[in-house]
């Protein structure tokens, strides 16, 4: 028992180290975790124990917890293995306790792992290992020829010394194969000083030449950025590509020859360096290759998911564009552009249909149908899809807001996904009697509404800011992705009496059957008046409730802090304090509220109430702004009353746009043509720039000046970097 606890200790301080936090935030943290808590609900209401953590850290201290425990399993069965083959020495048992990664512990257990049928186990089935242990005695004055001759066995095949001599070399080959130091060695030269090469299998599987650069290829293992890793994995499974690893193969075989040639008199010091050079050639480096291979592509998946997930995380916080009708265009040309007007409140006005376009080109009627809507519905913003026909849509749009007296803008909204969700069971249940293009233009229109509620409802792999998605474990994808939209639901807060079912189940606790019985209840039996009414709901139970209650505002309720994110626990203590300083809660937001609220000593109050300072601080910011949404502090999206083509650019122009897609060698930037612009990594700073995300994020409205313009294949690269006076 204390020998457990005090590696459980151990455990705890190399968290700690790693992520430099103290072992007590640590501590804590897991045992929150254990106890059942969510991660939004230790973030936001557990502060005091972990000192503040985020959700991000959390996680990570999460997994690196299930890594360390599962090493520990592994490290158990391993030694339990060696030990039923009799085979465990106290040194072998504390190298692999000592081991800090599984790889360590798989190479220490290759020796005894059990082998299908290898050159060198049907060399010893022929009882051809004690003349392989001779041999590496490096004897002196014994011949290999003669001491072959006492191996010799008809009835076991061995006819001729050659044989006994080859199966003697099988063996030795693999012992040098399965020696852990050696490999390690040899993995982490390789690795170090060894370079990554792609060459041309099949060229015309590659019509685009999108792989044009890879054909002769060659880079540093040790330089190669995870992009290129994942493009060259594309290649090689696409079979346009043939990728190897090249290691520096004589300093290898010079390590190896002093390692394992003990004696270079002796007559068998050349039979030993053949079998090392075959165990390197034939057993050792097609492995190190699959796993420097699996290495590499493991580190660029991380990075890809991390950027997927930090642009997906910018794009679901986009502020909202609240109490706004809008009137949302979902473009085409054939079918006609799918027309519907949603009020503030995401409710479906109207829906219709406008062919501006070739081949009905029916202009005249829509722009006059256009400026009905507008009218008719007091629309100020209109919001278009950036799919096919967006461009000359943005157009008709921009040509009839020049004539109109009022003041009305236009958006473009990356419609990413739409079509996913409007095809949808979801999208069916919620618009049984519309049509699958025309549910895509309620979409459109309620992501510029609000782009949280909406984009919860489609597979986060298909809101269009991904990097190389389909290329990395599409498991670690959607958990990370899962992970964000959770996050970001949490952090904003869910009103219990408007939201769908697609986003309460993303609020910390709830599963997909809680959010749907919340749902059903609201639409039997009227509004939640407050938050108590839940506890109500079928399988909500009390650590459920206690898990979620915070992020669920009631807003116009009978209780007014269940507008709030402060939880129900500490309602007794807000009552206090808010009648100590002689107000009720019906004065929440109020000016003289904030005013009394300011003049306070945060740690004597804190005390007093019996409560940590960093949750009193949180309570006291809800008083203040009991409705704050974190979305409202972020730069509002770029509004729009006109259009640019293509030809209107020019080197040096200054645009402002807005960041589509962030990857790692750069930005993609709308700027109003038909193609995002790219801002190259080169071209974000005039400082060092490490990554992309240092510098911008989705929905970002930036700066941009045109670097130049390739109107052939329709291209643009910008620039960050204000053109000198």
């Amino acid at each position: 028992m204390e020998t457990t606890i005090a590696k459980q200790n151990q455990f705890l301080e190399t968290i700690a180290k790693e992520q430099s936090l103290s072992v007590k935030q640590v501590k804590h943290t897991i045992g929150l975790l254990e106890e059942g808590n969510t991660v939004p609900f230790i973030a936001r209401y557990r502060k005091e124990q972990t000192g503040a953590l985020d959700e991000v850290q959390i996680r990570n201290i999460m997994e690196r917890w299930q890594y360390i425990q599962n090493l520990e399993q592994r490290k158990d069965e391993v030694l339990r293995l060696i030990d039923e083959q009799g085979k465990l020495t106290d040194d072998l048992k504390n190298q692999i306790q000592r081991a800090e990664k599984l790889q360590e512990i798989e190479d220490l257990y290759r020796p005894y792992k059990q082998k299908r049928r290898t050159k060198a186990t049907v060399a010893k089935e022929k009882g051809l290992e004690p003349f392989a242990e001779w041999m590496m005695t490096f004897p002196l004055k014994e011949l290999p020829e003669e001491k072959a001759k006492e191996f010799l066995s008809e009835e076991k095949e061995v006819n001729t010394i050659e044989d006994a001599i080859s199966g003697a070399k099988d063996i030795i080959a693999e012992w040098v194969s399965d020696d852990a130091d050696s490999r390690k060695w040899i993995r982490q030269e390789t690795a170090k000083t060894g370079t990554i090469e792609s060459a041309v299998k099949d060229e015309t599987k590659d019509e685009k030449k999108v792989f044009e650069m890879y054909y002769e290829y060659e880079e540093p293992i040790s330089k190669i950025v995870p992009h290129r890793t994942l493009a060259l994995n594309r290649g090689e499974s696409e079979e346009i590509l043939r990728i190897s690893i090249k290691p520096n193969i004589d300093f290898i075989l010079k390590y190896l020859h002093k390692k394992w040639v003990k004696n270079e008199s002796s007559k068998v010091a050349a039979l030993v360096q053949e079998a090392y050079e075959d165990g390197y050639k034939r057993l050792i480096q097609p492995s190190i290759e699959r796993e420097i291979r699996n290495e590499l592509t493991e580190k660029a998946e991380e990075q890809a998911i991390k950027i997927f997930s930090e642009n997906l995380r910018n794009l679901l916080l986009q502020p909202p564009l609240k109490g706004k009708v809008v009137l949302a265009v979902d473009p085409a040309y054939r079918t006609g552009c799918k027309l519907a007007v949603v009020d503030e409140t995401g409710k479906v006005l109207k829906i219709g249909v406008i062919y501006p376009h070739p081949p009905v080109s029916k202009a005249k009627e829509a722009k006059a149908q256009i400026i009905d809507i507008i009218h008719d519905f007091k629309v100020k913003m209109i919001a278009v899809g950036n799919g096919t026909a967006s461009r000359e849509t943005e157009q008709f749009i921009a040509d009839i807001l020049k004539e109109l007296k009022e003041e009305v803008f236009y958006l473009i909204v990356n419609e990413a996904g739409a079509s996913v969700y409007s095809a949808s069971d979801l999208a069916r249940e919620e618009f049984p009697d519309l049509q699958v293009e025309e549910r895509s233009a309620v979409s459109i229109g309620r992501r510029l509404q609000d782009p949280l509620a909406e984009l919860v409802k489609i597979d986060p792999k298909s809101v269009g800011v991904g990097q190389y998605q389909h290329d990395v474990s599409q498991k670690r994808l959607t958990e990370s992705l899962a992970f964000v939209v959770e996050t970001a639901v949490n952090q904003v807060g869910v009103n219990v009496n408007t939201a769908s079912p697609s986003l309460l189940q993303y609020v910390a606790g709830l599963s997909k059957t809680v959010a749907n019985n919340i749902v059903k209840m609201r639409e039997e039996e009227g509004k939640f008046s407050n938050r108590k009414q839940l506890k109500k709901i079928p399988r909500l139970g009390a650590k459920t409730y206690e898990q979620a209650i915070g992020f669920l505002r009631i807003v116009d309720g009978s209780e007014p802090l269940d507008r709030t994110g402060i939880h129900p626990e500490s309602y007794p203590e807000v009552i206090k304090l808010l009648n100590n300083l002689g107000f009720k809660t019906s004065d929440l937001g109020s000016a003289a509220l904030k005013e009394s609220l300011s003049q306070l000593n945060v740690a004597e109050v804190a005390e007093e109430l019996g409560m940590g300072e960093l949750t009193l601080k949180d309570i006291i910011d809800a008083l203040v702004r009991p409705a704050r949404d974190p979305r409202d502090d972020l730069p509002q999206p770029l509004l729009k009353k006109d259009v640019l083509q293509l030809e209107d650019l020019h080197t040096g122009m200054e645009l402002q746009g807005t960041v589509r897609n962030v990857v790692d060698f750069g930005a993609f930037v709308d700027i109003g043509v038909k193609q995002d612009g790219l801002v190259h990594i080169s071209k974000l700073s005039r400082q060092f720039v490490k990554h992309p995300l240092n510098i911008v994020s989705v929905g970002d409205v930036v700066t941009v000046w045109v670097d130049s313009v390739d109107k052939t294949k329709g291209r643009v690269s910008l620039t960050m970097l204000a053109p000198s006076k």
